[in-house]
């Protein structure tokens, strides 16, 4: 994979976890206003080992364990960013967001809007997402459609280490709330990002990962990876342009567009229901922006509208995949 961020940039290998906790920890000590706060995030160094070992170099003050309480914890977070911290709070499953939700909608989201912009709301919320580890419907939704949906919330979604880096930087250092939606099967997916510590990736730009002149394919999260894999075997017979989203609010619409005066033909690939589903607010915008590009009917990717399952083989025959980006490119090729 490759970006424009990178060129010019010293890099180092990490995986997406990695970056993660390495930007945590570059964040923690440069303002001490950062703090973490979620379920088993300090002793136990997170339920799926993100937050590793930033409670021993920063303590129990700054990196605090919470009891079972969405609500509360979510609460804590939001008071705190009125009062002038930069709190993260951790969501170890997003499908938990619904405990929260009285939180998220009425306080962290309005609060600048009814305060008059007197009030900033520096949060941001991490949360895991996706299936793939038979771990049944409670932990194993992607919700982020939710989120972006409500006005005062800002929403991205990495599907790169460097994505993972530059997108929680900027989250951090946003004076308004964002979620910073992590899929749980691509901790281990490794690649270049920068070193320096002031790396950031504007919020709401997406991102060019492979170029191409036939059919552009905007996709999310683990499904980047698997469609720059299909991209790469399907090359010769078609050429495949694969952008990363990252933000889906704010919803990069130009590059989109840019993409499908190129191509005419667009699939849309991500890991949440398909009814009234990010994919169809990147279909209504590329109908907007970039209808009279268009050559063939758009294609979109997604989990049929159902919970995901627990048994291993009804959870594969529910998520998307390779095969299915590779099945919506050749319908419209």
């Amino acid at each position: 994979m490759a970006s424009a961020e990178l060129e010019g940039q010293e890099t180092q290998t990490m995986t997406v976890r990695e970056a993660i906790r390495e930007t945590l920890r570059e964040e923690m000590r440069r303002d001490e206003d950062v703090i973490l706060l979620g379920e088993d995030i300090g002793v136990m160094q997170g339920v799926l080992d993100v937050t590793g070992d930033l409670y021993n170099e920063f303590g129990p003050d700054r990196v605090r364990d919470t009891p079972i309480s969405e609500a509360g914890y979510m609460g804590a977070a939001t008071g705190a960013a009125a009062t002038g911290l930069r709190p993260v709070p951790e969501l170890m499953f997003s499908d938990f967001i619904g405990v929260s939700m009285e939180q998220i909608m009425n306080q962290m989201a309005k609060m600048r809007y009814m305060f008059g912009g007197k009030i900033e709301m520096p949060v941001t919320v991490r949360a895991t997402e996706g299936g793939g580890m038979g771990a049944a419907s409670q932990h194993s939704g992607t919700v982020h459609t939710w989120i972006a949906h409500f006005p005062g919330l800002m929403a991205v979604t990495p599907g790169t280490p460097e994505a993972a880096k530059g997108l929680l930087r900027s989250a951090i250092r946003s004076d308004d709330p964002v979620f910073f939606f992590e899929n749980k099967m691509i901790y281990e997916q490794s690649g270049e990002v920068p070193t320096d510590e002031d790396f950031t990736i504007p919020l709401g730009e997406a991102s060019v990962e492979r170029e191409g002149e036939d059919v552009t394919v905007v996709a999310t999260q683990r499904l980047v990876g698997e469609s720059l894999s299909v991209a790469d075997e399907l090359e010769g017979d078609t050429d495949v342009e694969v952008i990363d989203l990252r933000s889906l609010y704010p919803l990069d619409t130009d590059t989109i567009a840019e993409s499908l005066d190129k191509t005419g033909r667009l699939v849309v690939a991500d890991e949440s229901p398909l009814s009234y589903g990010t994919q169809a607010e990147v279909v209504s915008r590329a109908v907007e922006d970039a209808f009279y590009s268009l050559d063939a009917p758009i294609q979109r990717v997604g989990v049929p509208d159902t919970h995901i399952p627990f048994s291993p083989s009804l959870e594969g025959e529910v998520l998307p995949d390779g095969d299915d980006v590779r099945n919506a490119i050749e319908r419209i090729a």
